[in-house]
């Protein structure tokens, strides 16, 4: 099975993999791994499989062929925009909870975990940093 992948690591560097399993070197996995990269496509793999069908493509042939099957894969997918993620703690007091719960919904942030401690509420947040600007802002 061919794969190709790039991902962000730890330190936002992309990583990538690939493997052409046996096919010609230089025939499968980089023609995919190049189109990932064309549509600078990140935290993305693609898996494939060929199925040998009694005709020799030769290295071109290959070539052509995964890079049109990896284009044709992001072509019929539901591509999803990346945004770095920010993770955020803050304390609120009981009575603010309704209106915090109100504008976390209204800047659809994610929310991590609430702690209802004995003076107020600790939340853990997740979201891109505009969203948390406004969050601020409104708070």
């Amino acid at each position: 099975m061919v794969y190709a992948l790039r991902y962000l690591n730890e330190f936002e560097q992309i990583v990538e993999n690939s493997s052409d399993d046996g096919e010609p070197k230089g025939s499968s996995a980089p023609p995919a791994l190049n189109v990932l990269r064309g549509e600078e496509m990140i935290d993305v793999a693609v898996l494939i499989v060929r199925y040998f069908g009694g005709v020799k493509l030769g290295i071109g042939g290959l070539v052509r062929a995964y890079g049109s099957a990896v284009k044709e894969v992001i072509a019929n997918s539901n591509i999803v925009l990346y945004e770095k993620m920010l993770k955020y703690s803050f304390f609120t007091t009981y009575s603010q909870v309704q209106r915090t719960e109100y504008l976390l919904k209204k800047f659809e942030i994610i929310t991590v975990e609430r702690e209802f401690l004995g003076n107020g509420v600790e939340w853990k947040i997740e979201t891109t940093e505009e969203k948390l600007e406004k969050l601020k802002e409104e708070m």
